[in-house]
């Protein structure tokens, strides 16, 4: 049975490695991973690849950036190419960007099951492109499987039928218990002369923040507030760093004690750089997870999650523009002891990988 898994931006990576991690266990089960080109990071090397365990893609369809629309079309019109080519046995994709809704039309159109790693996940927020993905996404799947409760509620509220949804726990904290310990041991946080818990972590890249000018001076005036208190560490995503510029922001965060701007960094290095934090401020929502199943406090910068699992059982709380709820859980983060207890939630226990292609192989091979 051949697999196309596929990939376009680097958390997908990290996701897909969970299932390459444990391949061998499945004789019948040929992984190939599609590379769609869909971001360009200089942090993917060919370390970058194999220190995750990663084979080297098999196809890349170098599509790279532009639009929404262009985007997902010339991932549609290449990955299409090559499935008339090299017709797969099913279509595996992860996430929510847009090579995941791209390759999952196109096999489904060539009548090809899909598999969706990560369904289920609602922000209930359609001006977000990524909900637009999941929900389409998870409308012509075959397989759904999901990473936590809500995504099975929401999966029936949208009358996919039940035995099509499965829950396997989060491949990306697969990869995270995988890779925690070769993560401490680059100890990046000595780079900016700290130690554990001495700083918090610190990253933002969704338009919501960053495309508001309003929005991104009022978030910029609570980090100068944050950095009265302790240090920073900031890896300043690309769109961010020229919103940063071109509203002159940039400078007073410069300008702050203890305020580390630094280029995005590799994988390990942020693993290393949250597993130490004393806290995460953020509105990504894959740290979110790591952050809960490492059990560092997280302050998230959005007005919803599709993670509610975070909130109620996770480390993580939404401010959605609360900046009293935001100064609170700071006063108290940090006159807290600086012991982290993991979230204890069901299915994240490193073994995701494993159940879904234990159900692929037996359902389809």
């Amino acid at each position: 049975m051949i697999i196309d898994v596929i990939a376009g931006a680097r958390p997908n990576f990290m996701k897909v490695a969970a299932l390459f991690a444990v391949a061998d266990q499945f004789p019948n089960i040929e992984l190939r991973l599609i590379h769609t080109g869909q971001h360009y990071d200089a942090n993917m090397s060919e370390v970058f690849f194999s220190d995750l365990g990663l084979p080297k893609p098999i196809r890349h369809l170098d599509v790279g950036s532009g639009s929404h629309a262009t985007q997902t079309a010339d991932v549609m019109t290449r990955y299409e190419q090559w499935v008339m080519e090299t017709r797969p046995d099913l279509t595996l994709v992860v996430g929510d960007v847009n090579s995941t809704v791209a390759c999952a039309i196109v096999a489904a159109k060539l009548h090809i099951p899909v598999a969706h790693v990560e369904a289920g996940l609602r922000s209930f927020d359609r001006s977000m492109p990524e909900e637009i993905n999941r929900v389409l996404t998870d409308s012509i799947s075959d397989f759904l499987f999901v990473t936590e409760p809500s995504g099975m509620i929401n999966l029936a509220h949208e009358g996919r039928p039940a035995q099509a949804i499965h829950m396997v726990g989060h491949v990306m904290i697969d990869t995270l218990l995988r890779m925690r310990e070769k993560a401490a041991d680059l100890v990046v946080y000595q780079r900016y002369g700290k130690r554990p818990s001495e700083y918090a972590f610190l990253t933002m890249h969704r338009p919501a923040n960053v495309d508001d000018p309003v929005q991104l001076a009022t978030i910029i005036e609570q980090i100068e507030w944050l950095a009265q208190r302790t240090a920073i560490i900031f890896p300043v995503h690309p769109r961010t760093r020229s919103r940063l510029s071109d509203s002159g922001l940039i400078a007073r965060l410069e300008a702050l004690d203890d305020m580390y701007l630094i280029d995005p960094v590799g994988y390990l290095e942020a693993v290393c750089l949250v597993d130490s934090a004393r806290m995460v401020v953020t509105d990504s929502g894959g740290l979110q997870e790591e952050s809960s199943a490492l059990g560092v406090p997280c302050l998230t910068l959005r007005d919803s999650t599709e993670r509610p699992i975070t909130i109620t059982e996770g480390t993580n709380t939404l401010i959605a523009d609360d900046w009293d709820l935001f100064r609170q859980r700071v006063t108290v983060i940090l006159g807290q002891g600086s012991d982290h207890t993991p979230s204890m939630i069901p299915y994240w226990d490193g073994r995701a990988g494993e159940r879904i292609l234990r159900i692929l192989s037996e359902q389809l091979g």
